[in-house]
């Protein structure tokens, strides 16, 4: 063998002396450390499921007997009454969840244009982000009690468009806070782009901004919508109650939530087994609405 050749073959030999060792080791501590955690990370992630399958076990054991045609056509039942179920509930839900949305989403969209695309770095923007973000921490009660004195006290009655209102009061900040977040992850060289076609600010936000940004925005919507259709405190002092359909917003209404809350503490089986299925409906309603929220937010590839 040459002398270049030993010296090459020595080289090699000492650059794969001072080379790792890539191999895996089980027992290494780094490596155990690893599995250690992973296994951790998956009991405590198990533990907190626990609750959760737990009660939507029961909802769909208690709940699920009473699925039935009648239990979405028929008012409540009296005290002593059999059978009945909660139509007049799913209305009065569905109703005030509407007129909230019919309230808050116009408003929260402009506030996010104003946010996002004009003002973006004026006191005013800076003010209306902070109380946007108190908001979305704001006890539901209180926004119940504000619409109660606002709106309950000037109409003299409970109403489904008190109810809507305080709905839309604990919409607001989320869907306006989520529309700004999207409309800020446009791309800006698209706005200049469209600016050099010769585009005015309001023609970029119409045919730029928002089509862009209109996943992501309708995504925060679905999630404000599922927030508040379980809501409960703000309709105890808004829309009351109603064991009939509702043929006015003017008139006090049923909700599944305020449903829910009654016939728990009912002392006849009928109406704590319709409290079950009610659970249960307001579960598939708020699932149905979590669904669509990560089907439409997705990532297009």
């Amino acid at each position: 063998m040459s002398k270049v050749s030993q010296y090459q073959d020595g080289g090699i030999s000492r650059a794969r002396s001072f080379a790792p060792d890539l191999r895996h080791n089980a027992f290494e501590a780094r490596a155990m450390a690893n599995v250690l955690l992973t296994a951790g990370a998956w009991f405590v992630a198990a533990l907190g499921a626990v609750p959760l399958v737990s009660v939507i076990y029961m909802l769909v054991v208690k709940g699920g007997a009473r699925l039935n045609t009648e239990l979405f056509t028929e008012l409540p039942p009296a005290g002593f009454e059999m059978g009945g179920g909660i139509g007049n509930a799913i209305q009065g839900t569905l109703v005030t969840v509407g007129i909230a949305s019919a309230i808050s989403i116009p408003i929260a969209l402009l506030a996010a244009i104003y946010l996002a695309e004009f003002r973006p770095n004026s006191n005013i923007a800076v003010a209306a982000r902070f109380l946007s973000k108190v908001l979305t921490g704001f006890p539901s009660i209180l926004a119940g009690v504000f619409v109660y004195a606002a709106v309950v006290l000037l109409m003299g009655t409970y109403s489904a468009l008190a109810g809507g209102v305080a709905l839309a009061v604990l919409m607001l900040p989320t869907v306006t806070l989520t529309a700004e977040g999207a409309m800020r992850m446009v791309p800006q060289r698209m706005k200049d782009a469209a600016i050099g076609m010769g585009c005015t600010k309001t023609q970029v936000v119409w045919s730029v901004t928002l089509p862009t940004a209109l996943p992501s925005i309708v995504t925060g919507v679905i999630l404000a919508v599922a927030r508040v259709a379980g809501e409960s405190a703000p309709l105890l002092f808004t829309a009351l109650f109603s064991n009939y359909w509702l043929r006015s917003v003017k008139e006090p209404t049923a909700s599944l939530s305020i449903l829910i809350y009654n016939f728990s503490s009912m002392p006849f089986e009928n109406q704590i087994e319709l409290a079950w299925a009610a659970s249960l409906v307001l579960v598939l309603i708020v699932l149905t609405f979590n669904i669509l929220s990560r089907f439409i937010g997705r990532p297009q590839v």
